[in-house]
């Protein structure tokens, strides 16, 4: 029984795997997830700095044995425990990094800084017509005045303790072994290098690096969908041996209140009264951009409740090309109110103009009893539709004394 199987949950294998397995799984995984293959992929660096640590233990018999007994507290990092280079183990597996695969043998390159990310929130008009933004940003620059380097040139002094290396190790008894671990080192504070507080740069006080704040102009392109990237690139964070990453904005497009978006298509719901709707006539739709359409309804073209019709050309400008998509209208039929036409005189007009209505055919025998619609509360009506029982509770009659309605205890 094993104490813990964290290492062998990150590698997807049972505490009971073989050697094999172990070292199927690692392939497998150090190739999906090394750095050369997802470069500026932060997540994917990690899995693989988790995957390489737990091959190493895991392909040891001894590391493995203490794993299993006292699990990752018996390991405690270092070179005898998890703290090895995970290029160094990729390297040792496959012959020389990612480059040894195929021959080539080359050095990874130099480490990236994360990648900035922002989300940009922008209205339709925006992606309809364009716009152009100034934000604030802050990040972390190399020092100008020590060019990174923490004071003067002869002042930076490779530490004693670590040999430049930023970390120590320490040997320590684990049971009836020796283990030793990786700890940062307490004389450079991992840093590799110490600098005597006389000599530190009085710009960055020798951190080698300071904050700056920076104005971007950002440029949202007519056409620009939801979630769609803005990238400067090389404008990360800077830091000394690192590649700074990129700063990227996030389109996060803004609800309209009026339209709905589906690719460069735009949906419309158009109110219209029932003349119109019979009769024909014009009524008016408010573009994003504040351009003001007129649609007509011609004569004769009798419009339904719900009915969608299409206005060619009058959608959203496709990105970084010169077509438009379409306008889907779907209409809404109002109807009057009964008190302005249901006079007899209306409604003897009315059954000379429209179709004549169905007849009843009710079978011979059959039981039949009239009844008289009755208005309702919508409201009431909603709630019983989404509420199961919440309906026929609130239509009971509220006189009724058969008993006291208990409700819920709120939270």
């Amino acid at each position: 029984m094993v104490k813990e199987t964290k290492l062998y949950d990150i590698l997807g294998v049972s505490p009971s795997a073989t050697d094999a397995q172990i070292k199927k799984a690692y392939r497998l995984g150090a190739l999906k997830y090394h750095p050369d293959k997802n470069p500026g992929n932060h997540e994917a660096s990690e899995k693989f700095k988790e995957i390489s640590s737990a091959y190493e233990v895991l392909s040891d018999s001894q590391k493995r044995d203490i794993y299993d007994q006292y699990g990752t507290e018996g390991l405690n990092g270092g070179p005898g425990g998890m703290g090895g280079d995970p290029n160094d183990i990729f390297s040792h597996f496959f012959g020389g990094g990612m480059g040894g695969m195929f021959g080539g043998g080359q050095p990874s390159g130099p480490k990236r800084s994360r990648d900035i990310v922002h989300a940009l929130k922008a209205t339709l008009k925006d992606l309809y017509v364009g716009k152009v933004s100034k934000l604030a940003l802050t990040r972390t620059v190399l020092c100008s005045e020590c060019k990174g380097k923490g004071g003067k040139e002869d002042a930076v002094k490779t530490c004693g303790g670590c040999k430049g290396q930023g970390v120590k190790f320490v040997t320590r008894q684990m049971g009836p072994m020796l283990q030793r671990f990786q700890t940062v080192c307490n004389e450079c504070n991992g840093e590799g290098t110490i600098i005597d507080a006389k000599n530190r740069c009085k710009t960055c006080k020798g951190k080698k690096t300071y904050e700056e704040r920076k104005i971007l102009e950002v440029h949202i392109d007519k056409g620009m969908a939801n979630g769609q990237k803005i990238t400067f690139a090389g404008e990360g964070d800077q830091g000394p041996g690192i590649t700074p990453g990129d700063v990227v904005f996030v389109v996060d497009e803004q609800p309209h209140e009026h339209f709905r978006r589906k690719g460069d298509d735009l949906y419309y719901t158009a109110k219209i009264d029932l003349l119109t709707a019979l009769a024909g006539g014009k009524f008016t739709i408010t573009h994003v951009d504040g351009e003001i359409l007129i649609v007509e309804i011609i004569p004769g073209e009798v419009i339904k409740h719900g009915a969608v019709k299409v206005i060619n050309g009058k959608g959203m400008p496709t990105f970084r090309h010169h077509n438009y998509g379409n306008m889907y209208v779907e209409f809404d039929v109002e109807f009057p109110a009964a008190e302005t036409f249901a006079t007899p005189e209306n409604l003897k007009k009315l059954e000379e103009i429209l179709p004549p209505r169905p007849e009843v055919n009710i079978p011979a025998g059959a039981v039949t009893d009239e009844v008289v619609l009755a208005d309702v509360d919508q409201s009431k009506f909603n709630a019983g539709r989404s509420g199961g029982q919440n309906y026929d509770e609130d239509m009971m009659d509220e006189d009724e004394q058969g008993g006291e309605r208990v409700q819920c205890a709120s939270q």
